[in-house]
């Protein structure tokens, strides 16, 4: 390990450690040194479960999405026994991927050389190799380990990770009476934001700046006034997003559902990359996959609670997300830009709150690095 990485990793520890009422913020090269990011992806993100999407985006077998993993291109494919999968998306000829973009497929075909792949990933054909003793059965397409949870597929690149599911049991109890697994997928977007992956997770996951950022496509429904600081473990923070008395009704949602629950918005943090706002119709989940210091891929989901909203609401809330998400990109895309500055230092954390998820969140990051660093001792 570096010095410079030492250091950085010291200085997390040592922020991490500081007591909640005294919490302060990274300073900015957490956030803008490239070698730290590299750092953060070989010690701890490629170790973890990242959300992909939902499984109900891929309804029959044949359906299809890709991703990219760090350095790895998957396929998520629903197999003709029911049973999704997150396959390798690379021809085991000459490394080609096998698929683009998102459908429904018989067979997966390399446009390079034609290789085509079954929807388990078994190798079907392999034109004019008949004379080079290929064995079938040795050229499938690898796959990667995944679990379904509430809906939603994640996948893990480290093949001796713990299971993810097991340990949710809190995250569990404070979601349970929402029904996610059971919402209705309803729609997908894919961007890239030139920020840090961490900058993305922090602005989700804090209610300070609602009633700043989003005077007029928040403040009404979530001010940041309301909010409060809820559950946390090691795999998760969250806080409720509470709504004003004097709003309509925005669904009523799943039957278990207490009045408390139907008048906020709960959203949580799945550490490391997935951030989501579960509210009693509507579902709203941001996959996050870091490409670089300054850029992270970006996969939203949204999901309705059966027949709550109509066609109309589902496009008008659709249209509402896009511009929450286009307001914290602006912020945070210019944000990006100054926090390589010397200046960019610690600053104190707001109360709990408002940003005690922010402070959850350091606790994670601390936790992974002291972990992978007395393993590698």
């Amino acid at each position: 390990m570096s010095e410079f990485i030492a250091v950085m990793d010291r200085q997390l520890q040592e922020i991490a450690a500081t007591p909640l009422d005294k919490a302060v913020s990274l300073p900015g090269v957490f956030y803008t040194s490239q070698a730290y990011f590299e750092h953060e992806v070989e010690t701890l993100l490629k170790h973890q479960w990242h959300c992909l999407g939902r499984a109900d985006e891929l309804p029959s077998p044949g359906d299809y999405f890709t991703a990219h993993l760090f350095n790895e291109p998957l396929l998520v494919v629903r197999g003709d026994d029911g049973e999704i999968r997150v396959l390798s998306n690379v021809c085991r000829h000459r490394g080609m991927p096998v698929a683009e973009g998102s459908g429904s497929t018989r067979r997966f075909v390399c446009s390079y050389h034609a290789w085509s792949y079954s929807r388990n990933g078994a190798l079907a054909n392999a034109p004019r190799m008949r004379d080079k003793g290929l064995r079938k059965s040795e050229c499938g397409l690898p796959e990667f380990r995944s679990e379904i949870w509430n809906g939603f597929v994640y996948a893990n690149l480290d093949d001796h990770a713990p299971a993810l599911a097991p340990g949710l049991g809190t995250l569990d109890s404070l979601l349970k009476n929402y029904r996610s697994q059971d919402m209705r997928f309803v729609y997908v977007a894919e961007e890239i934001w030139r920020t840090n992956w961490k900058c993305l997770v922090e602005n989700f996951m804090e209610s300070y700046h609602l009633s700043v950022v989003h005077p007029e496509t928040l403040h009404s429904y979530t001010p940041t006034g309301l909010s409060r600081k809820a559950l946390a473990d090691e795999t998760f923070t969250s806080y409720c997003a509470n709504y004003p008395d004097n709003i309509p009704s925005r669904g009523a949602g799943a039957p278990g559902l207490s009045d408390e629950e139907r008048q906020r918005s709960t959203l949580f943090c799945l550490y490391p990359t997935q951030v989501a706002s579960q509210a009693a119709s509507l579902l709203v989940s941001l996959s996050l996959h870091p490409i670089a210091v300054d850029q992270v891929g970006v996969r939203w989901t949204m999901s309705v609670h059966g027949d709550d909203l109509t066609q109309d609401e589902i496009d008008d809330r659709i249209k509402l997300w896009t511009e929450v998400n286009r307001e914290d990109r602006e912020k945070l895309e210019r944000m990006q830009r100054a926090l390589g500055s010397r200046h960019a230092i610690s600053g104190p954390l707001a109360p709990p709150d408002y940003e005690g998820t922010v402070w959850d969140f350091y606790q994670f990051l601390a936790r992974g690095m002291r972990a992978k660093r007395s393993v590698a001792a």
